[in-house]
């Protein structure tokens, strides 16, 4: 017998029942991205980050006096809370699940599947920015009762520097929470939280800020973040902060496909 009657298939296509097979890329990308985002509303501590505390900080700062934010403070305000929205369900809430997924062996049997580790990082990629929509509709009809007045045009731009913020604080969550322990992204992710919130509120509250200051600020996700959202929303594109955003999340999502670890 040859070697291509070996090879051969001897038996019609059908002949057996069920036939399994992977399901195809795109399939397999829309079940994760639900399965994921089923997790994030599940999770309390998820709408903790994404709901009650970007509510509580654009009504608070929008009615209490803090600080000399102009007339039209909500203005200003609600571009800033959508910045924190963002910060707070694409980065920290992503690393610290997915870094307690890692350790309680979630993501090791989920590598076991046909799934690919591009297919893990872009569905929860996808989770996050569907439940970021979801946050920047809820905030902009809140931002709309208390007097915010976008138009149009800023509110396509800032819908454009949402997505590229999201995807880019995505990416670093996943790079973060994918790689090391569960203990260590617990405490940096809140830390980094801290830190970039700052560094995000000196941009924002300071009109008169020393250049080199404010470029060095804004090389900072958040920085750009905050910066290139609001001039979005009122004055124009920001290409310097675009660039910034777009440069963190290319390498970032380049190392995290690279040393995304399932354990």
């Amino acid at each position: 017998m040859t070697h291509a009657d070996l090879s051969a298939n001897r038996f019609d296509a059908g002949t057996f029942a069920p036939d399994p097979r992977p399901a195809s890329r795109p399939a397999m990308l829309a079940a994760q991205t639900r399965l994921e985002l089923i997790l994030l509303l599940r999770n309390g501590e998820q709408l903790l980050l994404t709901m009650f505390i970007p509510i509580t900080l654009l009504v608070g700062l929008t009615l209490l006096p803090f600080g000399e934010l102009g007339d039209t403070r909500v203005d200003k305000i609600v571009p800033a809370v959508m910045m924190v929205a963002v910060m707070s369900t694409a980065f920290t809430g992503q690393a610290i699940a997915v870094g307690f997924d890692r350790r309680y062996g979630a993501l090791k049997r989920l590598g076991a599947t046909a799934l690919p580790r591009w297919g893990v990082i872009a569905g929860k990629s996808a989770a996050v920015l569907i439940v970021v929509v979801l946050q920047a509709v809820v905030l902009g009809l809140i931002g709309v009762a208390l007097g915010w007045r976008p138009d149009a045009v800023g509110l396509l731009l800032g819908a454009v520097v949402i997505a590229l913020g999201t995807f880019t604080f995505a990416t670093m969550g996943l790079l973060l929470g994918g790689t090391l322990k569960a203990e260590i992204v617990l405490a940096l992710a809140n830390i980094l939280w801290f830190v970039m919130l700052g560094i995000a509120s000196i941009v924002f509250a300071s009109d008169d800020l020393p250049a080199a200051v404010d470029v060095a600020a804004r090389l900072i996700p958040s920085g750009a973040l905050a910066v290139t959202l609001e001039d979005a929303m009122h004055t124009g594109a920001d290409w310097f902060g675009l660039i910034v955003l777009t440069v963190w999340g290319a390498v970032c999502a380049a190392l995290g496909v690279r040393y995304f670890r399932f354990h």
